[in-house]
């Protein structure tokens, strides 16, 4: 789950002008030319709220051990506001993608549920799984329709349909590493900047301390998506993960990069970092998170995006407060950072819906009305939490609360989320906001999480390419193979009989339809 909320949302720092919805090139149907309305006009086409209904919601994930106590405090606000009630349903955590293709291909009636990129959005969209809002958000989501900006608009939009609407919170969750910043300091070691430096870390805390494992557990995170990030590949197409764009510069220069110079590069040079002992010989069967192996003192380095390396740094704080961490984000590798798309979290109306029209209703109050955002967000205020009134932070949970009792409010509200509305909690890694400053100083749109492919037509080639990448590819990485050239050379040929060109050449062809499509050169 972890890695899927580590693929794609919107853009940040949107002009004004380009805040203006445009999917259906026109504003609210309702409004004149002038933009105005008359009291009359705007009373005839208010909408009729006059029955009383019940909407049948699913969100993702577990609900919380208070969801029933807050979500009864919504639907007071609800039954007063709109006349209108939510059953909240979860799927949870357990076997969350059989549920949710379930909830989409039996027909029960769903006025609302969470949809995402990582959830196949776009493939159920395109099956017809979705309701097209288009021509309802004008009306009934008002607030929402005016404000979501037109490049989170075009995210959830197939053809000239709007099947979702996204979160409105720019997300950036890029590779890096967390890593024991005071070793680095203690032992003289270079300040981290690149992968130079990064080797010379390692090489330093092995040598200095030859019974630690600087990545100890699993590092095949560690090591793949430095490789990806140092050389700016973009991966592309889900499925075809040998497939990349070999820059973000130039999109249309796919590669299958096993049979790049770059990769042959790499594996030579991680075979050296293998002899020299920065992870153990059975890192590839081994369970463990690199992450444990820093609180129990015998690792130094571990993959995280900066939210997970945020919650990792605060946990170690409370656990091990004499321990000082640091953290490298790989965007500095070439200075640019690109936001999660838009649909990475979103809500979607099913196609079985008894009333789509009262649950946009509802979703445009959760969205931007603060006590309704609020409450579905962080839970009952005096009790989950306490707000410091500078309009940015809440302290969990609130004063006077045993934190053992009263544990965060934390459900999948992630398809409700709203920038102007977000708070972060007090005590939380003060490094994460500097990030994102940084982040979205250097942001660049994401071109590549939206080409999304079914595979049918190559599928017999994608199942023998990802099991020959699981035999020798892997290992080959890992430098866990006696000769790197002669294994290369395997490897390369066992992807050919595999069907590795035929692959290639359906994602180019793919991306190049949807590059041509976006105007993207």
């Amino acid at each position: 789950m972890l890695a899927a909320l580590l693929l794609a949302t919107t853009l940040a720092g949107c002009s004004k002008d380009n805040n203006k919805p445009s999917a259906s090139g026109s504003a609210s149907p309702n409004a004149s030319a002038s933009g105005n309305t008359s009291p009359a006009a705007s009373e005839a086409n208010k909408p009729d709220i006059s029955k009383k209904v019940t909407l049948n919601w699913y969100l993702l994930g577990d609900a919380h051990k208070d969801t029933e106590k807050v979500v009864a405090e919504w639907n007071k606000m609800l039954e007063q506001d709109l006349n209108t009630t939510v059953k909240l349903n979860f799927t949870s955590w357990t076997d969350w993608q059989t549920k949710y293709n379930l909830l989409l291909t039996s027909g029960e009636k769903i006025d609302m549920i969470f949809a995402s990129s990582w959830a196949d959005y776009y493939k159920f969209a395109k099956k017809g799984a979705f309701m097209d809002l288009k021509d309802l958000l004008p009306t009934y989501a008002p607030e929402t329709w005016n404000t979501v900006p037109k490049q989170d608009w075009d995210d959830v939009s197939v053809g000239e349909s709007i099947f979702a609407v996204p979160s409105t919170f720019p997300e950036y969750t890029p590779d890096g590493i967390v890593y024991r910043e005071d070793w680095r300091q203690q032992l003289n070691l270079p300040e981290i900047t690149d992968l130079n430096s990064i080797e010379a870390y390692l090489d330093g805390v092995k040598k200095a301390k030859p019974k630690v494992i600087p990545i100890n557990g699993k590092a095949w995170n560690e090591q793949f998506y430095l490789f990806l990030s140092n050389f700016d590949f973009k991966q592309i197409g889900g499925d075809s993960g040998l497939i990349v764009a070999k820059s973000y510069d130039t999109p249309r220069d796919i590669v299958a990069y096993p049979f790049t110079q770059e990769f042959e590069d790499w594996v030579k040079r991680m075979k050296t970092w293998a002899q020299k002992g920065f992870w153990s010989s059975n890192t590839l069967s081994d369970q463990q998170e690199a992450g444990d192996g820093i609180k129990t003192g015998n690792g130094a380095v571990y993959w995280r995006n900066p939210a997970g390396a945020g919650g990792f740094i605060n946990d170690l704080k409370k656990s091990n407060p004499d321990i000082q961490l640091g953290y490298f984000p790989f965007t500095r590798f070439h200075n640019y950072a690109t936001p999660n798309l838009s649909i990475n979290n979103g809500m979607a109306i099913p196609k079985s819906a008894a009333n789509p029209e009262r649950s946009l209703m509802v979703l445009d109050k959760l969205r931007n009305d603060p006590k309704y955002f609020n409450l579905m967000t962080y839970g009952i205020a005096g009790l989950h939490y306490d707000d410091l009134g500078d309009g940015k932070h809440i302290v969990v949970p609130a004063k006077g609360q045993d934190p053992k009792v009263v544990t965060k409010y934390d459900i999948a509200s992630w398809g409700w989320r709203y920038e102007p509305n977000m708070r972060s909690e007090e005590g939380g890694w003060d490094g994460l906001d500097k990030l994102n400053e940084e982040f979205k100083a250097e942001s660049k749109p994401n071109i590549f999480a939206p080409v999304l492919m079914d595979y049918q037509e190559v599928k017999t080639q994608v199942t023998a390419v990802n099991q020959v990448f699981q035999q020798y590819g892997q290992p080959l990485m890992m430098g866990l193979v006696s000769d790197p050239e002669k294994a290369l050379a395997t490897y390369r040929e066992k992807l050919k009989k595999a069907g590795i060109d035929e692959l290639l050449a359906y994602v180019q062809k793919q991306t190049n339809a949807y590059l041509d499509e976006k105007g993207i050169q």
